[in-house]
């Protein structure tokens, strides 16, 4: 596809990197020229140099013949008159970045007017996964499928988890809950398992059922926490306000440390039952003085990875029991993973992966399946996709023993009029299902590429 992005930067350049890696045309369009020259320089694409939402310059990048326009510059305007242009210039599909949470409120009714497919808020996306941690504090990280049916968890087996030492295939005959584990991450080498893998401790392992379900086996295992109900959140900026907003909703107390005066202000304003404290959540007595100390959770959002990091490994030695941080380069993933620290987000890698799920369901539109949801697991080595089945084809009606598919996959999960079925052999694929798909094979477009 032909796929024309407008903003080179942390959300335009990690979009631009990943469709690149999926084999699209990408053309950048962005003022600074350095910018250009280092993405031109790292990726195969093209650059054009310019003002995104200028006709001339979406002309001269070939925006009248793309598939895909996505505006991701730093200015919501700009993205949305950047799309605007695009659409009058016969761009097929337009995709804009909102953040301001006034515009983003209003974006549904201003949809068909700016000729958007999709808005994308990696703030409000990434404020939506912290909420969810929070809620089921014994994962690290959550996904969710089939509008929230089925969820993909992420934990770490301790040292004496009943866990250690025991076969897959043991762990219904053991507890009687129907979870699948579908990937195991152990000294750097990512598993998509058989029945016969032996969890060892220090596992990370995916496993996907249905939340109670999860929920029964983490009580089985004794790892069961209730959701918090106080959070001390660092930084008040928009992913912070979103945040704040829906764990106040929840009832949850909600303490927001912010450096800047102006913005404490905003936020007594915009969240009345919230207590802001003005002053530098990096701090050590501080945070004392706050209740670091007492608070369920904490969750670190300042500009600064290194501030987010030291922040939360305080906050562990001081035995905060939840603990998250938001981090932009994610490129030290090797280094993020020995870290004792909760959960990591990164907003523009959860927009990304919004975005080429979003593009791959433009590529199989025709197909007998589309791309509903798409999970990048295990620092994108493992992708969880959910397809909706909308036709015969060729895995429709086999039942999954006589499936012949690639290797390191799994069919995770089927979604069947509303019941989730953890399957076995004889199960088989219907028309009408949900299927979550595990694997490491990149770039799956319609639910019959996993077949060999």
């Amino acid at each position: 596809m032909n796929v024309v992005i407008v903003g080179d930067g942390k959300v335009g350049g990690t979009i631009a990197s990943q469709l690149s890696g999926e084999g699209h045309d990408i053309i950048v369009i962005d003022n600074n020229t350095k910018v250009l020259t280092n993405a031109s320089n790292t990726m195969d694409i093209i650059s054009v140099e310019g003002n995104g939402a200028s006709m001339a310059i979406q002309e001269r990048a070939g925006v009248p013949h793309s598939d895909l326009l996505i505006a991701a510059t730093s200015a919501d305007e700009v993205n949305m008159l950047a799309c605007l242009v695009g659409k009058k210039l016969g761009a097929k599909h337009t995709i804009a970045r909102v953040r301001n949470p006034e515009y983003f409120q209003q974006i549904n009714e201003l949809k068909d007017d700016l000729g958007l497919s999709m808005a994308v808020n990696p703030e409000l996306a990434a404020a939506e996964e912290i909420s969810r941690l929070l809620r089921f504090p014994s994962a690290l990280k959550i996904d969710t499928f089939a509008r929230g049916r089925v969820e993909l968890v992420e934990i770490k087996i301790s040292p004496h988890s009943v866990l250690d030492g025991m076969p897959l295939w043991a762990i219904y005959k053991e507890f009687q809950v129907k979870v699948l584990i579908c990937a195991v991450q152990r000294e750097g080498e990512v598993y998509i398992p058989s029945g016969d893998f032996v969890l060892q401790a220090g596992d990370k392992i995916n496993l996907t059922a249905p939340h109670l379900e999860i929920a029964n086996f983490f009580r089985t295992i004794g790892i069961f926490r209730t959701g918090v109900k106080s959070v001390m959140i660092i930084g008040g900026g928009r992913v912070a306000y979103y945040l704040a907003k829906e764990l106040l909703s929840l009832h949850v107390r909600v303490k927001i440390i912010e450096m800047d005066y102006q913005r404490c202000e905003d936020l007594c304003e915009l969240l009345p039952e919230a207590v802001i404290i003005h002053g530098d959540g990096t701090d050590k007595e501080l945070l004392q003085e706050e209740g670091l100390e007492k608070t369920d959770a904490l969750v670190c959002l300042t500009g600064m990875d290194e501030e987010n990091i030291v922040v939360s490994l305080y906050a562990k030695a001081k035995k905060v029991s939840k603990v998250i941080a938001k981090i932009n380069r994610i490129s030290f993933d090797e280094i993020l993973d020995t870290l004792d620290i909760d959960g990591f987000i990164s907003p523009k890698t959860i927009a990304a992966s919004n975005i080429v799920r979003y593009v791959r369901a433009m590529q199989n539109s025709a197909g007998s399946s589309n791309v509903e949801t798409l999970h990048k697991l295990v620092n994108d080595q493992v992708e969880a996709l959910e397809f909706k089945v909308r036709e015969k084809s060729s895995v429709v009606g086999v039942p999954l023993k006589d499936l012949k598919t690639k290797e390191e996959l799994l069919v995770a999960t089927i979604i069947r009029n509303g019941r989730v079925i953890i399957p076995g052999g004889n199960d088989s694929i219907e028309i009408g299902d949900s299927v979550i798909i595990v694997t490491r094979n990149k770039h799956l477009m319609d639910l019959k590429d996993i077949l060999k």
